[in-house]
């Protein structure tokens, strides 16, 4: 007689509501953390006034936070919908996207602001690896380790192809080389560094190892169930 023991169901909606659970506190908590500086901002951003509100780093934080909540009902819809249509891994598909966008662009917007001599200040690069490293400081290094680690977190959970260290670091330093150029052609009275592009990079990187238990698996790769057991 053949007796095969019954193998637990995936509990793939509890993984998706503890990753979205995760992605709130940490919202929450980055809010509390800056809220000081944030309701200095918090007026003008509320009237609508473009100066002193998107284009300064605490009105940009402030309105990635405000629109925390829309960003979570776009999730919610999302999941819903692929779930009606029997997709697997919903939840999760639907967070990594919006997700990579949401936590995204804020840091990419900050990164391109102009700075005071802007248009009128020639292009500068450094490209000299670890020089300007040294005259980051904390915040700078803090900083740039964050502007593309939504990407690095979210991506391989969307895209199989980059469920890799290696793959999603390249990805990132592309990323990085792009915004870099970017800043350099359009003359905003910004250096151009490669210190940027490793520290982006290496920014992206770390956040998919943080994410690496939700990553997406290409199709087929799922694991062979174990032989049943024979007994008399």
């Amino acid at each position: 007689m053949n007796h095969t023991a019954p193998r637990p169901t995936p509990l793939r909606r509890t993984g998706g509501h503890v990753l979205l659970g995760l992605v709130v506190l940490a919202a929450a908590g980055a809010a509390y953390v800056v809220r000081r500086p944030l309701m200095m901002s918090a007026p003008r951003c509320a009237a609508g006034r473009w100066h002193g509100c998107l284009d300064t780093f605490n009105g940009v934080v402030f309105m990635t936070l405000v629109l925390v909540p829309p960003s979570l009902l776009l999730v919610w819809a999302l999941a819903r919908r692929r779930r009606a249509a029997g997709v697997a891994g919903a939840w999760r598909m639907s967070l990594a996207e919006v997700g990579m966008v949401h936590g995204t662009l804020p840091f990419v917007w900050m990164t391109m602001m102009p700075g005071a001599g802007a248009g009128v200040v020639p292009g500068r690069y450094s490209l000299v690896p670890l020089r300007d490293l040294v005259t980051m400081g904390t915040g700078g290094i803090v900083g740039n380790l964050l502007v593309l680690a939504s990407l690095g977190f979210f991506a391989p959970m969307r895209f199989a192809a980059l469920a890799s260290v290696p793959r999603v670091l390249a990805l990132g330093a592309g990323c990085s080389v792009l915004i870099e150029t970017a800043q350099y052609v359009l003359r905003l009275d910004r250096v151009s560094s490669v210190d940027d592009v490793l520290v982006n990079a290496a920014g992206a990187a770390l956040a998919a190892l943080a994410s690496r238990r939700w990553w997406r698996t290409p199709a087929g790769a799922t694991s062979r169930p174990a032989p049943a057991r024979r007994t008399a």
